[in-house]
């Protein structure tokens, strides 16, 4: 069939992550049900450019967000390049498709001051039980804000991943592209501590952060772990391991960090997509304006 192709396509040859690749063929199955519900149409490849705008209409008129949509187009025109190289098609109906306009989100992110609170585990604070689970966890919370990684990353990261000699980690980021992060000594430190009880309870463990059996962590379990930690300290409405690494991102430009050194620590294929955190430096902003203007 041609979306398994397709989804093959994804995973093998451009290297999408596998939340990327649920996500696109999540999309065309709801493409495949719109046309098949609304026009008892079974063959995607017989879709023409206004059916598809039918779609989007329907969308919006159910109030999905422009962002959301703009991910649905990016799947179909993804799929019908597809099409056009397979030879399954000869014409692109999504060159006569305009994507609505979105609005920029900026990131979410903790402060310095928050972000103590969740890593110094002081009376009113955030609390850590006094056992591996509880000391691993506050590794994971430390090791997201410390490297700015992603949830894949993290939870794919091997014991072997660590050169503690060089102080650095090899991360595997989209598309299976490598990076090197460098860590601090103490966060070094840490790890080697945190390595040996590790291999204390888990002698055959593979992975750093691993599951009451030693298996690797699911992301679910990471993300809960991550949102219950952040609701101590803030009433955000995003509480990822995503917000740690905006927090991370965002206290470097304000602490000096040139935007070219976070790119590169982030992982971003562009400039563009690290640009974004110069929205959040305003307490960088205002320290310039102070130092800086006459009148200040």
């Amino acid at each position: 069939m041609v979306k398994e192709r397709f989804v093959d396509y994804l995973s093998f040859e451009k290297r999408f992550s596998p939340h990327t690749v649920t996500a696109y063929s999540n999309d065309l199955s709801q493409f495949y049900d719109f046309l098949n519900t609304e026009y008892q149409l079974k063959d995607i490849k017989e879709a023409n450019h206004l059916l598809i705008r039918s779609w989007l209409v329907k969308m919006m008129e159910q109030n999905i967000t422009p962002r959301s949509i703009n991910r649905k187009i990016t799947t179909l025109k993804t799929y019908y390049k597809f099409l056009l190289r397979e030879g399954e098609v000869t014409l692109n109906p999504m060159l006569k498709i305009i994507a609505p306009k979105s609005s920029k989100r900026l990131p979410v992110y903790l402060d310095e001051s928050k972000m103590n609170k969740v890593l110094d585990g002081k009376i009113g604070d955030v609390e850590y039980d006094n056992s591996f689970k509880g000391r691993q966890e506050k590794m994971i919370i430390e090791l997201f804000y410390a490297t700015g990684m992603r949830l894949s990353e993290l939870i794919n990261l091997k014991v072997s991943s660590f050169d503690l000699y060089n102080c650095s980690v090899k991360v595997l980021g989209k598309r299976n592209k490598e990076r090197i992060i460098p860590v601090s000594f103490f966060t070094k430190q840490k790890l080697e501590e945190h390595i040996k009880e590790l291999k204390g309870n888990f002698a055959d463990a593979v992975h750093l952060f691993v599951s009451s059996k030693g298996k690797k962590l699911y992301p679910e379990f990471v993300y809960r772990l991550v949102k219950e930690k952040l609701s101590v300290v803030t009433t955000n409405t995003k509480k990822s391991p995503h917000v740690l690494r905006h927090s991370f991102a965002t206290n470097m430009l304000n602490n000096g960090a040139e935007l070219n050194a976070i790119k590169e620590l982030l992982g971003h294929a562009n400039l563009s997509a690290t640009q974004v955190y110069t929205h959040n430096s305003i307490k960088k902003l205002k320290n310039i304006h102070s130092q800086s203007h006459p009148k200040a």
